[in-house]
């Protein structure tokens, strides 16, 4: 058994939670449930990120003070990973004391190696993205200029501790170069690649205009950037500066999830504030592209940003998660699509895996007395079939390892069109009149492959298919990638069957 630690970024609680926030901590959730579902030992991360400027100001604008503001804020994303059925071990605020006490500790230890000194910043400085820019990556429009977020900046002079950037640029793109997938997808490590080579300056990583923050060790006018802040909430969850912590042994991350907007930080900052601290660097950062809605951007200013809890109590949760990473291949932009979700239900769902369920469910209830039948030898085109079934796990888990969740959804989804014309072929409603044995074979198969389908989509459709699991006699404790291998007695007796997926009529 091997450990994994996957993480979600830390969320920002400037705002209420999108469809974005769901798809990354979605995605984080599938491979921490599959790892799982392999026998391994499993840490998954997610939280909120609670400090900085663009904190304060919005907790200003709501007439609150930034600590109530960002418990009622913090709230809202528990809310959305409970609801979204996140099997998260840790749920982290950057407010916690456990994390100032890290923070704290590793800003002492790069200070103790000498990566900390203090200085004076000038810059355009964006608050809503908390980040500096130089003057070659800004636009302007009527006057004002804007970072290629789109966000505007500001002309910024204040003193400021920097922590020594620059010094890890040649360590870093050698880094890049031993460990190719450490940046996932290809287009987004050919941006980090080519940001480093063009020059990495000294970073400020500390403010004095604004008081919403962790306080600077020995100088509490400062308070730290907030990605110095941020990023750490890696290591604390496992147990910073404790290297006898339980989870410290979980270290390095396996894979955090991000968004492309922020894949700066963590393949250039973090391993470079790590490898100064002395501690090893994440093993891979994966950051997937962004939703539009309905093929227009999603903005505050559109007022188009999707609540997932509306979309769950609309379509239902299992075919909202299903759609999300069936859709799009993780690492690109895509379109959400009320249409597109309907139609992946329908056809996919409710047609190619519900149908077949009940199908052969309803037979073996009707014709074997509700009692599974036993294994038997087989013809050819069963072998291929269940050929097909066994090879199945391993191909999942690769495209699971390499994050294309696309894939590995239609891998399954290939293999129950299999087994649909599987049952067309050999008709076992028509084998009760001329070969009762062939027709035990038969849905005997059939059944194994909805278990190999529901087992292998377990982490996907938590609820769905441990319903499905129950149709199929399958016991609670029998219901990992490993237990396949032993096949349910013959006669053992089913309960009756009923829909898993329903159809959805028309667009809500």
């Amino acid at each position: 058994m091997s450990r994994f630690y996957y993480t979600t970024p830390i969320y920002y609680v400037n705002d209420r939670p999108h469809i974005g926030h769901a798809y990354t901590s979605l995605a984080t959730d599938v491979l921490a449930r599959w790892k799982r579902l392999e026998g391994h030992e499993v840490f998954f991360l997610t939280g909120t990120d609670e400090h900085g400027q663009k904190v304060e100001k919005a907790a200003q604008d709501a007439g609150m003070d930034p600590q109530s503001f960002t418990d009622q804020v913090s709230q809202s994303f528990r809310l959305l990973a409970e609801r979204m059925g996140y099997s998260h071990d840790d749920f982290i605020r950057t407010t916690e004391p456990r994390h100032k006490a890290a923070c704290q500790a590793l800003w002492e230890e790069l200070v103790r190696r000498d990566e900390i000194y203090l200085g004076h910043y000038e810059g355009w400085y964006a608050v809503r993205d908390e980040a500096f820019y130089g003057p070659d990556e800004l636009t302007e429009r009527d006057g004002v200029k804007y970072a290629p977020s789109g966000a505007p900046v500001a002309w910024v002079k204040e003193p400021s501790y920097f922590f020594r950037l620059s010094k890890w640029q040649d360590w870093l793109l050698r880094y890049y170069e031993e460990n190719p997938g450490f940046i996932a997808p290809a287009s987004r490590r050919n941006e980090v690649i080519s940001f480093v080579k063009s020059g990495l300056q000294d970073l400020s990583i500390s403010r004095t205009s604004f008081t919403w923050g962790i306080a600077v060790p020995g100088d509490p006018a400062h308070v730290m950037y907030v990605w110095l802040d941020a990023l750490a909430n890696y290591i604390t969850a496992a147990g910073y500066p404790d290297a006898g912590a339980a989870r410290w042994r979980f270290w390095p991350a396996d894979v955090h999830f991000v968004g492309k907007d922020i894949v700066r930080f963590h393949a250039i900052y973090w391993p470079a504030f790590l490898a100064a601290a002395g501690i090893a660097p994440p093993k891979r950062v994966f950051a997937h592209g962004w939703w539009t809605i309905e093929g227009q951007k999603m903005s505050k200013s559109l007022g188009n940003a999707i609540d997932p809890l509306v979309l769950i109590e609309q379509y239902g949760l299992d075919p909202l998660r299903y759609f999300l990473l069936r859709e799009v291949p993780f690492g690109n932009d895509g379109d959400f699509a009320r249409a597109a979700l309907i139609g992946r239900n329908n056809g996919e769902l409710a047609d190619t895996l519900g149908n077949l369920a009940n199908r052969t469910l309803s037979l073996i209830q009707r014709n074997c007395e509700g009692k599974l039948p036993a294994e038997a030898a087989g013809s050819e085109a069963d072998a291929e079939l269940l050929a097909g079934l066994a090879a199945l796990p391993k191909t999942v888990a690769a495209h699971l390892e390499a994050q294309e969740f696309h894939l590995a959804l239609e891998a399954i989804m290939a293999q129950a069109r299999a087994a649909n014309g599987y049952i067309t072929v050999q008709a076992p409603w028509a084998l009760k009149k001329t070969d009762l044995a062939r027709m035990g074979v038969v849905l005997r198969h059939l059944h194994t492959a909805l278990r190999v389908f529901a087992t292998v989509l377990q982490p996907f459709m938590p609820g769905s298919t441990a319903a499905m699991l129950d149709q199929l006699g399958v016991p609670e404790q029998a219901r990992g990638l490993a237990d396949l291998s032993t096949p349910l007695p013959g006669g053992t007796a089913l309960p009756p069957p009923a829909p898993l997926f329903r159809k959805i009529e028309d667009a809500v």
